[in-house]
């Protein structure tokens, strides 16, 4: 593990054209451990924690996705990358929307992957429910019920183990800054729903089946309004199919990267 001077906690493997991973709200960057041996082969791979997660520092002022897309572009400065494909995973990937607005011409690509775009009243009030449960209680507030709508009933059943280490990383977080950057989620997806359509570089937009709170609506919804953008639906997965079922999740990602960034084929 290396961290920038403002505390970004980052690692970095593999060589070839430079994508970052951005990782989901309580999460860290070891959610892509699934990913990372399939794509370090062909790409310079950086990884890193959001502030107030994992081994980063908190964040330095009120969080918002600007704070939280300039952690990406210090964190590029620092490794002297002039421009990254972007993977943005859930809160992950509406930084990596905002970074595509506010850094247009230090972005290769963009992946988003299960993220919620333009929620309706009803949704965002779901979603602000949580996060009034979590700054009352903390994480354990909401981390069952996001086990039970991120992974099918199968794989909570028959994998017991990986349910303990997700949520491991979620209890992990401290209560106070959990809730504001949970507060992020609820409410970033609506200052770039429109703001969007100006993203000019390769783009596919990606969710599961199953997954509700960003659903295959909402994530064809959000590839309409980017010029040029791809969906695809991952059939039988909900939120973290990537941890579910990562070969299945990881092919079609991996192809984009593939031809967006002509990087070297899959051996």
């Amino acid at each position: 593990m290396a961290a920038t001077g403002n505390g970004t906690a980052y690692d970095v493997e593999g060589q070839g054209p430079a994508v970052v991973l951005v990782h989901g709200l309580g999460l860290t960057r070891a959610m892509w451990q699934w990913l990372l041996p399939d794509i370090s082969h062909r790409c310079r791979v950086v990884t890193y924690d959001l502030y107030g997660h994992g081994e980063s520092a908190d964040p330095p002022a009120v969080p918002d996705l600007a704070l939280l897309s300039e952690q990406i572009a210090a964190l590029l400065d620092h490794l002297g990358i002039a421009a990254a494909a972007l993977v943005g995973f859930s809160l992950g990937g509406m930084i990596a929307r905002r970074f595509a607005l506010d850094h247009a011409p230090r972005l290769s690509a963009l992946a988003i992957l299960n993220s919620a775009h333009d929620r309706t009243p009803l949704e965002r009030a779901a979603v602000l429910k949580r996060v009034a449960e979590a700054a009352q209680a903390g994480p354990a507030a909401t981390v069952e019920a996001a086990l039970q709508r991120w992974f099918n009933e199968d794989c909570r059943t028959a994998h017991p183990e990986l349910m303990d280490l997700v949520r491991g990383w979620v209890m992990a977080n401290r209560a106070d800054v959990y809730a504001r950057l949970y507060r992020v989620l609820a409410t970033g997806d609506a200052e770039i729903a429109t703001a969007i359509a100006a993203i000019d570089c390769p783009t596919l937009v990606m969710t599961g089946e199953g997954d509700v709170g960003n659903s295959p609506a909402m994530a064809q919804r959000m590839a309409a309004a980017i010029p040029g953008a791809r969906t695809i639906i991952v059939p039988g997965l909900r939120h973290m199919g990537l941890v579910e079922d990562p070969a299945r999740f990881n092919a079609p990602l991996l192809a984009f990267l593939d031809k967006a960034l002509a990087g070297p084929k899959p051996t």
